[in-house]
């Protein structure tokens, strides 16, 4: 079921360009320099059909909840999502909105030096100043409340979401946000996933937190549940 993606209003800054490019399932908000809706709509196109084919042959790899094996001659996104979903124990869908919206970013960059794809709470972005990314995370106190400010430096990265009371994606758990940061967005997006699964109640947390701390190349993490949030890593609070 869609639900309205009213966190895309809050944007308050007007330097960027926003368009959005639906196709199926996927629908990405995208801000850049000028409107680059035909390249964009071309690579969304292109990956999704690269994704789709291989479902068609390796049906498991839409269903599985696990860790699963791709064939040596799988597209490449296949094969990121298969890695990134392996390294934190989920399956690979877990990486399908973070890995599009890094392919798709990336194809955008010759032709924007700033870009941010959001898809579904999950977001690519190359900046070249900073930028604050607000937090959505349902009935919870902080929601609204802070934001995370994000470097030009540590750019190009993936700030990826999971809730287990927000949205439709698939989680096992009940934490109101769990967000992410790594500089492959797919790897985000499959270990918000896996650290949401872990959160039931907010004495799950530090559990959580120590468990992404051993996930190389995470940058850090946010967990929130309620009225309590967890941190680790090199990551930034403002207010939101």
């Amino acid at each position: 079921m869609y639900e309205p993606r009213t966190y895309r209003d809050w944007v308050k800054d007007a330097d960027l360009v926003s368009f959005s490019v639906v196709v199926k399932e996927t629908d990405l908000h995208i801000r850049a320099r000028r409107d680059l809706t035909a390249q964009a709509l071309d690579a969304v196109t292109r990956y999704r059909a690269d994704i789709e084919r291989y479902i068609k042959s390796h049906p498991i790899f839409l269903t599985t909840l696990k860790p699963l094996e791709v064939s040596k001659d799988a597209p490449p996104i296949v094969k990121e999502m298969a890695e990134a979903a392996a390294r934190v124990g989920v399956g690979p869908m877990a990486a399908v909105a973070g890995a599009i919206a890094e392919r798709v970013g990336k194809e955008l960059l010759p032709l924007s030096d700033e870009v941010i794809v959001e898809n579904g709470g999950d977001i690519f972005l190359k900046t070249a100043k900073e930028r604050l990314v607000g937090i959505y995370a349902g009935e919870s106190t902080f929601t609204r409340k802070i934001a995370f400010s994000i470097q030009p430096e540590e750019t190009p990265l993936g700030v990826c979401t999971s809730s287990g009371t927000v949205g439709h994606s698939l989680s096992f758990g009940y934490a109101d946000a769990v967000i992410v940061f790594s500089p492959s967005t797919s790897l985000a997006d499959a270990a918000a996933t896996a650290i949401g699964n872990m959160v039931k109640t907010a004495e799950d947390i530090p559990g959580a937190l120590k468990f992404a701390q051993d996930v190389k190349n995470l940058k850090g993490v946010a967990i929130i549940k309620g009225d309590k949030i967890g941190l680790w890593g090199q990551i930034k609070l403002a207010a939101g």
